[in-house]
Formats: structure tokens, C-alpha cells, sequence
């Protein structure tokens, strides 16, 4: 009897069995596939712990999806990979593409270490630098033509899922899983690709099609919330879009796709911009140090009710919608004069669907020192923006219950409210008015053109 021929399947973003381009590859490389995820010590002591119990959730879906053959190994990746594939004699290791500094230099490394990568795939439905000017075939820094020209490059049909898939068992010593423990008095959502997939068809009847409408209201249900099941691969890109039509309401929910893979393209051609500011001149700017205030926004205690409602959402849920998201940036930025970086890091912490090209590139927007077309003369107002798309209050009353008691007339502004701070609510930090004007003034500073180029 012959020895099958087996390959190695490595899961890493791509938490999933269906529209699975590398795992199809590695089922037709072989008579059996070696499914595996290696944990990196590196990235879980810099991962916070609601998106460790994520993971960790995520593999026992994914696993059980795999009939429980799911390899869960510790270590070196070479050392594993090497390990395995002398063990079970397979043949080669297939993968999907990696294009974010860390996990490409990871791959990079793997390879020189002498065990070459299949790639299939990609987490993006199109993948970085694949998009450029028609012109003189560089890469889009303005995200309406880059739009344009992903729309016009195109995409591939969801990939269709295994009938069948012969796997290797693991012995018990692979079955390295761990059930990271949620903070107490936090929570996520349901976690893997059976959970994305029914949240997605939810979506479908209950949300998409009002999605211009309702996306930048907080205190509804409006939005799709598969930002984490795509971060970790239990949805891919493609099987959305193919159920996207020409509406208003889908073209707009097709932008925030293409808003990712933006961001992914941006940081893929400027790997330095993670965590270095993408306008240079802006890190020249004046800027505070972190102190009592910084510890007040991180807290959700303010005084500005939308921010601290947001920042507490964030902490408890790992999650936090994408116009507040905007509202608490401005706010670090531009009232508290603080870097970006220091809330870029304190979303990494807490975020459960963090991904580091769309934080570091969405922070920098709000900032006005990344790819915003008009960047830093917009300021948000805090308490405009609450009146505006929280006006009932209902998304400040969840989260911020010394203010439950107030009516829609007064929640946005309980300091002109008699009883407005009776519940132990906390004064405001700062004058929105007065530190607006600072932070024009501090930009006049650097719009000067005689100020050399710190990277220069």
C-alpha cells in the first residue's frame, strides 16, 4: 500500500472552510491534508484579551467544522512547520498571501528558512498593489479613484466549498487549544464562520438595504458588524460583494469593502505608516503628553457624552461603531492634542476586529495626517455629532447610565439640565470651542514651508 501524499494547510486569517481558494489548493496538492494553526507567542503577548478569547472561540468553531483534526501548535513556525512535514511526509505547505508588514516578513522568513509557501488567495478580494493609476502605474493615495479602479480590476467568484476532506488526525499533544477567559464584565460577539455566515444573511433581510441610511446611526442595528469576522477569515470579501447590486444602499456597503483593501494597499506601499505618520510635516506638529485627560478618554469619562459612550462600548464589547470611532479620534487628536498613535494602541488593545491597516490609516484620516482629501481643518464637534446621530440618546443611555434619566432635549448637554449631573456623571475636561482654536493655531505652525522634512 503506497504512502499518501499529504500537504499542509496553515490557517491563519482564514478561520474557514467555504470560498477557501488555499484550502481547495491544498486538497487538490494531495490525498490528505495536515490542517494547522501555530500559535505566535510574539503576536499573543501583544494581543489584548477579548481578542484572545476571540481567537480562541474561533479555533473551537473552526476545528469543529474539520471534524476536530485541527492541529493547534506552539512554537517557531519553521521548527513546526519543518516538524510536521517530516512527520506526516507532506509534500508542501499552502497558505493565503500576507501583505501586512509583519505576517509578510513572517513569510519571508519561513521561506529562507528553507520551506516554501503555496500562496492561494489572499484575505482581500483584491489583493495590495494590484490597484494602480492607469496613468503612470502607481499606487491611489485618494480613496475615490482607487475605488474606481478597484471596481474596474474586479474580483473573483466566492471560491465553492469542499465536498469532501480527507484529513490526518492529530495526537493529543497537537491539540494545543486555549480558552483565553473574557475580562470580567465584558463580552463579544458569536465567533466563527457559522456565526459570520447567519449574521450575513441577517444583514441581508435586515440591514443592507437601508445601509446609506442607517450606517451612521449608533444607536441602531444598522450595520453589518462582519468587521471581526473578517479580520479573522470566517467571511471573505468575495463572498459578499457577489450579492451586491447597484443601489445606493449596496454601493455604499461595497465602499466600506473597499475602504479596507484602501487602507491595506496604502500601508502595503508605505510599511513605515503603521505607526509613522503618513504626511510627515505632521509629526512636527504640537502636541501634549499623555496625562490625566488621556486616562479620562481611555475611561469614558469625559464629560462629552457620545465619547463616553463610545470608549465604553469599546471596553466592554471589543467593538465600537465606526462614527463614533471617528468622534473619539477627532476628539484625542484635535481637543486633547494627543498623537494618534496613543489611541491607535489603546483600540489595538481592546479592539476585537483590530486590523492594523485600517486602525492605523483610520486614525490617521481623523487625524488629517493620512489620506483624507481634506484632512485637518475637519474637527468634529462632539456634542454636534451626538444631537446629530445619536438624537434620541438611546446609544448614550446603554452605555452611559448616569445619564439614562435625561430626556432626548437634554442627554447631549446635561450640563444645562438642573439634574443633569445628579446621577454622577462627570464634568466636562476641556472647552471644545477653545481647544478647536488651538488646534487650527497649532496647524498654522506647521504649514510653513521653510520646516524641513524629518525623514529627509
Amino acid at each position: 500500500m503506497s504512502t499518501p501524499i499529504r500537504s499542509i494547510m496553515w490557517f491563519r486569517r482564514d478561520l474557514r472552510v467555504s470560498d477557501n481558494p488555499a484550502l481547495l489548493a491544498a486538497i487538490a496538492a494531495g490525498d490528505e491534508i495536515v490542517p494547522v494553526f501555530i500559535l505566535d507567542r510574539k503576536l499573543i503577548d501583544a494581543t489584548g484579551s477579548k481578542r484572545l478569547a476571540y481567537l480562541g472561540q474561533s479555533l473551537r468553531a473552526l476545528d469543529e467544522s474539520l471534524g476536530n483534526s485541527l492541529h493547534v501548535m506552539v512554537g517557531d513556525q519553521v521548527e513546526v512547520l519543518k516538524e510536521l512535514m517530516e512527520r506526516y511526509n507532506a509534500t508542501s505547505v499552502h497558505i493565503s498571501g500576507e501583505y501586512e508588514p509583519y505576517g509578510a516578513a513572517r513569510d519571508s522568513r519561513i521561506e529562507k528558512g528553507g520551506i516554501p509557501l503555496v500562496r492561494t488567495g489572499t484575505p482581500y478580494a483584491v489583493a495590495p498593489g494590484m490597484v494602480l493609476k492607469a496613468s503612470d502605474a502607481t499606487p491611489y493615495k485618494v480613496f475615490t479613484p482607487f475605488y474606481r479602479g478597484w471596481c474596474a480590476h474586479g474580483w473573483r467568484k466566492p471560491a465553492p466549498s469542499p465536498k469532501t476532506i480527507k484529513r490526518v488526525m492529530p495526537t493529543k499533544k497537537d491539540r494545543n487549544f486555549t480558552d483565553w477567559q473574557l475580562p470580567e464584565g465584558t463580552s463579544i460577539t458569536a465567533t466563527g464562520e457559522v456565526a459570520a455566515l447567519a449574521r450575513w444573511k441577517y444583514f441581508q433581510k435586515n440591514g443592507l438595504d437601508e445601509y446609506d441610511s442607517n450606517r451612521n446611526l449608533p444607536g441602531i442595528d444598522g450595520t453589518s458588524k462582519l468587521s471581526a469576522h473578517l479580520k479573522w477569515g470566517e467571511i471573505h470579501p468575495c463572498t459578499l460583494l457577489t450579492f451586491l447590486g447597484e443601489s445606493k444602499a449596496h454601493d455604499t456597503f461595497r465602499k466600506e469593502i473597499a475602504w479596507r483593501e484602501f487602507y491595506s494597499d496604502v500601508l502595503f506601499n508605505n510599511p513605515h505608516t503603521e505607526t509613522e505618520y503618513y504626511t510627515p510635516r505632521f509629526s512636527q506638529m504640537r502636541y501634549n503628553k499623555p496625562g490625566a485627560k488621556f486616562i479620562a478618554w481611555k475611561a469614558g469619562q469625559t464629560g462629552f457624552p457620545v465619547v463616553d459612550a463610545a470608549m465604553r462600548q469599546l471596553v466592554q464589547e471589543g467593538w465600537m461603531h465606526n462614527r463614533t470611532r471617528m468622534i473619539v479620534a477627532s476628539f484625542l487628536v484635535k481637543d486633547l492634542h494627543l498623537e494618534w498613535q496613543l489611541g491607535a494602541d489603546f483600540f489595538k488593545e481592546h479592539l476585537v476586529d483590530f486590523d492594523v491597516a485600517s486602525n492605523a490609516h483610520g486614525w490617521q484620516w481623523t487625524a488629517g495626517s493620512g489620506t483624507d482629501a481634506s484632512p485637518y481643518y475637519r474637527i468634529f464637534n462632539p456634542i454636534e455629532q451626538g444631537k446629530r446621530f445619536d438624537t434620541k440618546g438611546d446609544y448614550i443611555r446603554k452605555y452611559v447610565p448616569e445619564l439614562a434619566h435625561l430626556s432626548a432635549e437634554y442627554i447631549h448637554e446635561p450640563w444645562l439640565y438642573p439634574d443633569g449631573y445628579s446621577k454622577g456623571y462627570v464634568k466636562q475636561i476641556v472647552d471644545h470651542g477653545l481647544e478647536r482654536l488651538e488646534s487650527l493655531a497649532r496647524l498654522q505652525e506647521i504649514k510653513s514651508d521653510k520646516l524641513p522634512d524629518p525623514r529627509a
